[in-house]
C-alpha cells in the first residue's frame, strides 16, 4: 500500500491529504495557473494530486468558501469570471464601509498607530510586488504587506466588529485585486497608497477617505467589461 493510499485510510489522513491539495490548488489559483472562468474538474485534479475523487471534492468546497471558485449546478467547479458581478457588489461594500471605519480611525488613532502606519507603509513600499518564481500575480509577501497596510490603516478605529468585517471582504477581494492589476497595468498603487498614508498622518479625514473611496473604484472598474484589456504587462 502506497503512502498516499495509507494516509486516506483514516479521517485524520484524509483531512491531511485535503488540507494539502487544498492549499496547492488555492496557490495555483492566485499565481494565475488557472485563466478566469476556467473549469476545475475533480477527476483531473485527483488524477494529477494521485488522491482519491472524495479529497479532492473537500478541497474544492474550501476553495468555494474562500471566494476563489464557484459550485456550478450540475456542472462541477470552476474559477470565477472576471466579470462576475460579486466583485462590484464587495467593491460596493468596501467603498461603502472601509472610508467610514477610514475616518474613525484618523480622528481616534493614537500616536502608536501613527507608528504604525509609517511602517506599514514603509514595509510596502519596499517590498518586490511581483517576483519571477511566483507566476505572474503579486508576490506573497507583497500581497501580506499590502494587506497590513490596509487593516493598519483601518485598526485607529478601536471597533474589533468593524476590523473583522474588513478582514471577510479583503479575503473575497484578493483574486479580483490580482486581476486588475493586469487589466490596468499602468495604475500608480504606490503613489495612491502614498497619498493614503500622507492623508491619515496628517489627520485629513476627508482626503484620507476621498482617496481610499477612489484606491477602492479602481481596482473595481478595471474588471468591467468595458476595464482595459487584459496584459501581460506587470
Amino acid at each position: 500500500m502506497t503512502q498516499t493510499a495509507a494516509a486516506s485510510t483514516t479521517p485524520s489522513g484524509k483531512q491531511m491529504l485535503s488540507e494539502q491539495v487544498y492549499a496547492r490548488l488555492r496557490d495555483a489559483i492566485m499565481r494565475g495557473d488557472y485563466a478566469p472562468g476556467e473549469a476545475l474538474k475533480p477527476q483531473e485534479l485527483a488524477r494529477e494530486e494521485g488522491v482519491s475523487l472524495a479529497v479532492v471534492r473537500e478541497a474544492l468546497v474550501r476553495v468555494v468558501g474562500d471566494g476563489l471558485a464557484d459550485r456550478l449546478h450540475n456542472r462541477g467547479f470552476a474559477v470565477p469570471a472576471f466579470s462576475d458581478r460579486r466583485w462590484q457588489e464587495i467593491a460596493e461594500a468596501r467603498r461603502t464601509i472601509e472610508p467610514v471605519v477610514l475616518r474613525m480611525s484618523v480622528e481616534r488613532g493614537d500616536l502608536d498607530w501613527e507608528a504604525r502606519v509609517r511602517a506599514a507603509h514603509h514595509r510596502l513600499a519596499r517590498t518586490p510586488a511581483y517576483v519571477a518564481e511566483e507566476g505572474r500575480h503579486y508576490s506573497s509577501a507583497w500581497s501580506e504587506a499590502h494587506r497590513a497596510f490596509h487593516r493598519t490603516l483601518l485598526e485607529g478605529c478601536g471597533n474589533p466588529v468593524l476590523l473583522e468585517t474588513f478582514d471577510r471582504m479583503w479575503t473575497a477581494s484578493e483574486l479580483a485585486r490580482r486581476w486588475s492589476a493586469h487589466r490596468n497595468p499602468d495604475r500608480d498603487g504606490a503613489e495612491e497608497h502614498r497619498r493614503l498614508e500622507e492623508a491619515a498622518l496628517a489627520r485629513d479625514a476627508d482626503t484620507a477617505a476621498a482617496v481610499l473611496a477612489q484606491h477602492l473604484s479602481l481596482t473595481a472598474s478595471a474588471l468591467t467589461d468595458s476595464g482595459s484589456c487584459e496584459s501581460q504587462a506587470d
